[in-house]
């Protein structure tokens, strides 16, 4: 957190010396040399070439437009000075990179939630729809960019997991498609293919992998429901101190009660969990699934099985109380306690992937990595 807030203070302290002569920082004309040409590695000018398709060719792959200030901030998420510096200079909105991408397309490129939020509530409604029409020079439109797959690190979302970055993938896809046009589904680039078989195509080993887990995951957890669905079946059936003339002979105590009620939420809880697993582990898993019947089918099987070990551990301790003397029911307290560990260590052990699940269904907007947050 301290580098966190480091880093921070040096976005801001660059964007205050950025703001002080923002045309010159912003069109390279301080005196130095601002930005950097890239040339290819292989670039023998002795070498004849043959035919003019050649050279051109060789002119586009060795030379990159060089970058502004603001369209690197917009790539690496540094809100606060792409909205400085298009403040202070409007017309920067209008600037591309040797893609032909716009501030828009960079950021959606790079998965920069927090720029896409930025632009589309700060900048004009017809200015933000101009900049959300155009294309790149592969003709690929920001439903394009949204699609396509990562293989950085840096870019991709706070949450890890094959899974979860599925969840999320589909969630920006699905977001971004709501911004655009209708007809932008349909609309292809320059390799002939739209929006969707680009997405299913970057995602097919991030599918694969995201099945894998799911079907191990469920088939773990499946035994374990199945297991405490047995366990409570059997104390949910047995009565405590048996019965008179039908009638159980403990019902006026607390603690019958208490056994009754959780022995019988251990047994419900069980037995949804293993229908949720039973689900996830026979479904198609498909890609349309990832969207929100998978994470809720985990959520809720999720939900279920700490219930229900929970209510076991429970019921079991209020067992004990009609085992034991009145002398040593208290003695025995500290050991009652000790027995809900497991349900301690079993939640330390899954709330992170429980809250994982809960921001991948009930975020609106999938948060961009810390280290693509920054410099």
């Amino acid at each position: 957190m301290k580098k966190i807030r480091q880093k921070h203070e040096w976005s801001r302290q660059l964007l205050n010396i950025i703001l002080t002569r923002p045309y010159e920082s912003f069109m390279g004309i301080t005196g130095g040399q601002p930005f950097l040409n890239y040339y290819g590695e292989e670039n023998d000018l002795e070498q004849p070439f043959t035919s003019l398709k050649e050279l051109q060719e060789f002119a586009v792959s060795s030379w990159q437009k060089p970058q502004t200030a603001f369209l690197a901030a917009a790539k690496n998420g540094i809100v606060e000075i792409v909205f400085g510096i298009q403040s202070k200079i409007p017309s920067a909105i209008h600037e591309t990179n040797s893609n032909n991408e716009n501030v828009l397309l960079v950021a959606v490129k790079n998965r920069q939630t927090n720029v896409v939020e930025v632009l589309r509530k700060n900048l004009d409604k017809e200015l933000f729809g101009s900049l959300i029409l155009e294309v790149d020079n592969r003709e690929n439109t920001v439903l394009h960019l949204a699609a396509s797959s990562t293989s950085n690190s840096k870019t991709t979302w706070q949450i890890p997991g094959a899974a979860m970055q599925i969840m999320l993938d589909i969630k920006w896809y699905q977001y971004m498609r709501g911004l655009v046009p209708e007809h932008f589904t349909l609309k292809k680039n320059k390799d002939g293919k739209t929006a969707m078989e680009i997405f299913k195509e970057t995602h097919k080993d991030v599918m694969k992998r995201s099945s894998e887990w799911l079907k191990e995951t469920s088939n773990s957890c499946s035994a374990v429901a199945a297991l405490v669905a047995g366990v409570s079946f059997a104390a949910s059936s047995t009565v405590p101190g048996g019965t008179d003339k039908g009638k159980p002979s403990l019902e006026s105590q607390l603690a019958f009660d208490a056994f009754a009620i959780t022995s019988l939420m251990a047994l419900c809880s069980s037995v949804t969990a293993l229908i949720m697993f039973l689900a996830i582990f026979t479904s198609e898993r498909q890609l349309e699934d990832f969207r929100k019947s998978l994470p809720m089918k985990l959520l809720v099987g999720l939900t279920s099985l700490f219930v229900s070990i929970a209510s076991m551990i429970v019921s079991f301790c209020f067992a004990r109380f009609f085992v034991l003397e009145n002398s040593y029911k208290n003695k025995f307290s500290p050991l009652y306690i000790a027995t809900c560990v497991p349900v301690f260590f079993y939640a330390i052990v899954q709330f992170p992937l429980y809250f994982k699940i809960l921001k991948a269904i009930f975020y609106k907007l999938p948060q961009p990595s810390i280290q693509s947050s920054h410099f």
